[in-house]
């Protein structure tokens, strides 16, 4: 039987065990017998209380997390879920990619941030902060005020993770989504976009997000050529990003049809002209923008020819 299991990841003092209690007290472990693998101790402790139905294990050590350790306790405590407040310090890949029994199941990675030191962290444990901002599921920044949800939102947190729900925790005890309607980065009123070398980043992550507003309009671009081995004859120009540092790379790829991109080999630098259409798309898995290009022609790369953020 799989068993679903819940990383709640972040640093010291980020809130993590206050987030656990809260999840405990509304009822988390009501049905389900949970096993709490504890792997970080703060200063907050859990509410006995919400510890009900909950058995806890506490490892001091990331060499202890081994797919047999979490079989023994499997054995030994029956859970039909699992909770693991994942220390800061550690690296998450080793967990996730090795560390987990073949029926425990990683159903959602969920990381808190604390608001006031994340741009410090972020200059000092760059790789640590990014691991967990790029693999989270959702992402709670706690301690919030108004300077602070500016900053973090001029950091464009999208770029590095498309896919997760993000919310800021204000310090009035209100909450709000990262991501608003305020936050559309471009003038789309003439129908065209030139995108600048240097904005290529902000408009890709707009652009798959937000597909719907940029129908019919027409962009301009520069972008590597792609020919896809995966999806046959789908063409998927874009450009590398660095997300932290220069081995964590990702390719912005954008699905584009069209006469004459067959004659570019791939990493051809081109300049593309292109109107963008939201259609179903088996390269995205379901609805995403289609660049139906009338133009395409070679050009210098441009400076510098990553994306940074």
């Amino acid at each position: 039987m799989d068993i679903p299991v819940y990383l709640i990841a972040g640093f010291l003092d980020a809130g993590k065990t206050n987030f656990i209690n809260g999840i405990l007290k509304d009822g988390f472990a009501a049905e389900d017998k949970t096993l709490l693998i504890c792997c970080e101790e703060g200063e907050e402790e859990y509410d006995p209380h919400g510890l009900f139905n909950v058995f806890t294990y506490t490892v001091e050590d990331q060499a202890e997390l081994t797919p047999e350790l979490f079989k023994k306790l499997e054995k030994q405590y029956r859970p039909k879920q699992v909770i693991i407040e994942y220390n800061g310090m550690w690296m998450m890949e080793p967990l996730y990619r090795d560390g987990l029994p073949g029926n425990w199941v990683l159903y959602q990675i969920i990381c808190l941030m604390d608001a006031r030191t994340f741009e410090p962290y972020l200059k000092n444990m760059g790789q640590l902060v990014m691991e967990k901002v790029s693999n989270a599921d959702m992402l709670i920044f706690n301690r919030c005020n108004e300077q602070l949800r500016a900053d973090l939102r001029s950091k464009n947190l999208r770029m590095a993770n498309r896919r997760a729900d993000i919310y800021l925790e204000n310090e009035d005890g209100t909450s709000e989504e990262y991501v608003t309607e305020d936050m559309m980065p471009f003038d789309l009123s003439s129908g065209h976009l030139e995108v600048a070398d240097e904005d290529y980043g902000i408009w890709y992550v707009d652009l798959m997000d937000h597909p719907e507003r940029y129908e019919g309009v027409s962009v301009t671009f520069k972008a590597l050529m792609c020919h896809s081995k995966k999806f046959k004859g789908v063409d998927c120009p874009g450009r590398f990003a660095m997300v932290c540092c220069e081995n964590d790379m990702q390719f912005l790829a954008l699905v584009c049809k069209g006469q004459g991109m067959d004659r570019f080999k791939n990493r051809d630098w081109v300049k593309i002209r292109a109107t963008v259409k939201k259609e179903n798309c088996e390269a995205y898995q379901g609805q995403g923008p289609v660049l139906y290009v009338d133009r395409i022609s070679a050009c210098q790369k441009p400076e510098p020819e990553t994306v940074s953020f």
